[in-house]
């Protein structure tokens, strides 16, 4: 079994946000795969399925970006999952828009949903970096993740997670750098 998170705040008013982009990708891999219908637990919503024959868990934590930890912890304390077994995809400053990297481990890189997610379960979980890009100055940041992705930003935003979705079986199989390629390829 896997735990898919996606990182983003709850809420009507954050649902186009850059920084919601992660529930944005994790929404189009439930729809895609026919998981089953979401449901309040673990401190968010989560919903069950399958991607190829590997059980999936995939959950939005509603604790707000900052607090991503308390939710990502209790489910998998739930279900006695590893780091290992976690998969978080969130959005990057540090990557141009449209870009993704995929990486195990590593620093949380001013991320606070990251930082959380650090805290409460350590740093050997699965990471999938989606590039939104950066405003040009550390002080627009804030203001930046938390506004919609603009029109133009579109013509990334929807071929990018539509081929997540479509190519996660190839992450959920192990294989990190052909999902990374493929994904790379298609958006």
């Amino acid at each position: 079994m896997l735990l898919l998170v996606g990182l983003g705040n709850p809420g009507s008013e954050y649902a186009r946000n850059r920084h919601n982009i992660g529930f944005m990708a994790v929404d189009e891999i439930v729809r895609r795969h026919g998981f089953g219908p979401w449901r309040r637990r673990f401190q968010g919503q989560s919903c069950d399925g399958s991607v190829d024959a590997e059980k999936v868990l995939a959950l939005k934590p509603h604790t707000f970006m900052n607090l991503s930890g308390q939710s990502v912890g209790e489910a998998m304390r739930f279900f006695k999952l590893a780091p290992p077994q976690v998969i978080v995809i969130h959005d990057d400053l540090d990557l141009a828009p449209g870009k993704v990297r995929v990486k195990q481990g590593g620093g949380h890189g001013g991320h606070n949903g990251l930082r959380s997610i650090d805290d409460h379960i350590g740093k050997d979980y699965w990471r999938i970096r989606l590039g939104i890009g950066h405003p040009g100055h550390k002080d627009q940041v804030h203001g930046y993740v938390l506004h919609d992705f603009s029109k133009t930003e579109q013509a990334w935003l929807e071929p990018l997670l539509d081929t997540v979705s479509r190519e996660l079986p190839l992450m959920v199989a192990g294989q990190p750098e052909k999902f990374a390629s493929r994904v790379a390829l298609g958006a």
